[in-house]
């Protein structure tokens, strides 16, 4: 599956709009990557069960990023926390393929990526898995990225103990974003510097 161009409104969750918000808020500034100290979005501890860190290393191909901090959500879905492993070989052989593609693709960019996939849990019920991954940089290129990772089912309830490995069928990708129009954020009353208009 190819990765479609989007604006940040493709984002579902408002609490990861939150945090997308935040990250254009540093972006916008001089328009380029915001450094990871500088990322402090309001209500952060709320959303850390929902968060994993990790450092890039991009001078290697592919890139190997570490897991710094994983969030009780990652480790209650894959099964067993992950800190102070390679991203890769934490997922397993049989998940990179359909997983990794989107950090490399955040990585390539230097942009958001926002992806859903669908997973049935142990009991068969649909998932929605929604991850906002959002790259840093402490000079050149990536660095650092943080991953956001919503889980949430039409049929209400769901389990998520061990849902990234709990079944046979992979993870089905059901939109890959690269978001890259409209990287602005937008304060509330006033008119983006673009749409200005002039009198003479």
């Amino acid at each position: 599956m190819d990765f479609e161009s989007a604006n940040p409104s493709v984002v579902k969750s408002i609490k990861q709009r939150d945090l997308l918000n935040t990250w254009l808020r540093l972006y916008c500034r001089e328009q380029k990557l915001p450094r990871p100290e500088e990322y402090l979005p309001a209500r952060l501890a709320d959303e850390l069960p929902d968060l994993v860190y990790y450092t890039v290393d991009a001078a290697v191909l592919p890139p190997r990023l570490t897991i710094q901090s994983d969030g009780t959500r990652m480790s209650n879905a894959y099964g067993h926390t992950g800190k102070g492993k390679f991203l890769d070989e934490y997922l397993g052989a049989r998940l990179v393929p359909v997983v990794m593609p989107v950090y490399y693709k955040c990585i390539e960019r230097a942009l958001p990526v926002y992806t859903i996939s669908n997973i049935d849990d142990l009991y068969g019920r649909i998932v929605a898995y929604e991850r906002l991954l959002l790259p840093f940089s402490d000079g050149e290129g990536v660095s650092h990225m943080i991953a956001s990772l919503k889980t949430i089912s039409e049929d209400g309830g769901f389990e998520i103990r061990n849902l990234m490995r709990g079944n046979d069928a992979l993870p089905t990708p059901k939109l890959r974003t690269v978001i890259d129009r409209d990287l602005f954020h937008r304060a509330p009353g006033r008119i983006p510097s673009g749409d200005l208009i002039e009198f003479g």
